[in-house]
């Protein structure tokens, strides 16, 4: 079984792709992640996020094991992440990885903004998960804080709403969702009913 989840930043799809793999027994991969590394990467190099070449290059050699999850849960490969996913060749440098990796027994659950329209069309479920980027601002100040990061909500926000754009805007697999996908708003759910309210869609196909 391979379910895709896509939404925008923070609407809690990384939560819920997580829950869903350990409820069912199948492998996760937050998509997110790989772009976030490609994106250290080139910051690492000393290269601009701008440099086209850079970033294709750090996608075609990309190695996610060196890297630590909380280094690119951060701020700054967040923001990185959203320049060099726009980068067509970049993205077709991770598909084939991507594809793989949900082809492969027992199934898998992938989060990540075109996963239901691009990575995998013809998976057995897909649910796009959104919620208001006030709430969804809140939500990543709290990680960032929580991390030690001295943040303001309203320059979350700020960020939320350009990353937003530049993720729907791009020419290269915009964030939209999947006409055959479920939504799920979680703006007024916690963790455990939002992930009640996956499970449920699931169930229900």
């Amino acid at each position: 079984m391979i379910i895709a989840i896509d939404g925008p930043a923070a609407s809690g799809k990384g939560t819920i792709g997580k829950r869903l793999a350990a409820h069912y027994g199948l492998r996760h991969l937050d998509t997110g992640l790989l772009y976030r590394a490609v994106g250290k990467t080139v910051l690492d190099a000393g290269h601009k996020l701008e440099d086209r070449q850079a970033a294709i290059a750090a996608a075609q050699s990309l190695d996610l094991a060196r890297f630590d999850e909380a280094v690119l849960k951060g701020a700054e490969a967040g923001e990185a992440a959203s320049f060099v996913s726009a980068i067509p060749e970049v993205r077709a440098a991770l598909v084939g990885f991507q594809r793989s990796f949900a082809a492969s027994a027992p199934g898998a659950v992938l989060d990540g903004r075109d996963i239901g329209t691009v990575i995998c069309p013809d998976a057995d479920m897909k649910i796009f998960v959104t919620a208001a980027p006030e709430v969804r601002a809140r939500r990543r100040a709290a990680e960032y804080r929580a991390s030690g990061k001295t943040i303001d909500d309203a320059t979350v926000l700020a960020d939320i709403r350009k990353r937003d754009e530049r993720d729907s805007s791009r020419s290269a697999s915009p964030l939209r969702q999947a006409s055959d996908a479920h939504l799920l708003d979680t703006t007024n759910l916690d963790v455990e009913a939002a992930v009640a309210a996956a499970i449920a869609i699931v169930e229900k196909r």
